[in-house]
C-alpha cells in the first residue's frame, strides 16, 4: 500500500497545534470504549472500511485518497459545527475499533448519528454501546432533543441498531432516484 504525505504526523510545533485542539473533543467513556479525538493514525481503520466492501453506506469502496477526505470530514466537524466523529477505541487494549460521529455531510437535512466499525468489532454490541454514549452526550451537554440516523434500506444491521437505539422511522429522502431511510431518535423518550 502505498501511503500519502498526509498520512504522516506533524511534528514540532504543529504537532503541538494539532495536539491542543485534539483536546477540546470531548473524551468521551463506557465500561469498555474510549470515544475519542481522530488521530491520524487512525486512519488506516478508516481506510480499511472505506476502500472495502464495508464502505458501501458511506459511497465505498473508496480510493485511498477519498477515504482519507471522508477521514478530514468525519475529523474537522468540530471546528466547524461544535460536534463530529471520534474514534472507538477498546479501553482495555487501545485498539482502534471504528468510528461514530455526529455528522453534518453535504445533503443532510439535520445532524446524524453515524457508525462506521471495523470487522473485528461487529457482533459485540460495541455500535450499540457508543450510540447509546452519543446519544447521552447529545442531550446532556449539546441540549438536544432529536438526532436523526440517514439508512441505506438495505442496511438491515444499521435499521436494527437504530431501533434498538430508541429512533422510529420517520420519512425517507428520494436523491437521484436513491431512496434513504430517515431514522429520528427523539432524546427525551430515549434516555
Amino acid at each position: 500500500m502505498m501511503r500519502m504525505g498526509c498520512e504522516t504526523a506533524s511534528t514540532g510545533v504543529a504537532a503541538s497545534i494539532a495536539a491542543q485542539l485534539s483536546e477540546q473533543v470531548p473524551v468521551l467513556r463506557t465500561d469498555r470504549l474510549v470515544l475519542r479525538a481522530p488521530r491520524v493514525g487512525d486512519f488506516d481503520c478508516l481506510a480499511d472500511i472505506a476502500c472495502s466492501e464495508r464502505g458501501r453506506g458511506i459511497g465505498g469502496p473508496m480510493t485511498r485518497a477519498d477515504a482519507w477526505r471522508e477521514f478530514v470530514q468525519l475529523s474537522s466537524g468540530w471546528m466547524l459545527h461544535g460536534h463530529g466523529g471520534w474514534t472507538l477505541e477498546d479501553a482495555q487494549t487501545g485498539d482502534v475499533l471504528g468510528f461514530v460521529l455526529i455528522g453534518f455531510e453535504p445533503g443532510d437535512l439535520e445532524p446524524e448519528l453515524g457508525f462506521l466499525l471495523d470487522a473485528k468489532a461487529e457482533g459485540q454490541s460495541i455500535a450499540y454501546e457508543a450510540g447509546r454514549c452519543i446519544l447521552d452526550f447529545a442531550t446532556d451537554v449539546l441540549k438536544w432533543t432529536t438526532l436523526v440516523s440517514y439508512i441505506d434500506p438495505a442496511n438491515s444491521r444499521s435499521i436494527a441498531l437504530a431501533e434498538r437505539l430508541g429512533a422510529e422511522p420517520d420519512g425517507e429522502i428520494v436523491e437521484d432516484d436513491e431512496v434513504t431511510l430517515v431514522y429520528r431518535y427523539t432524546l427525551a423518550e430515549v434516555l
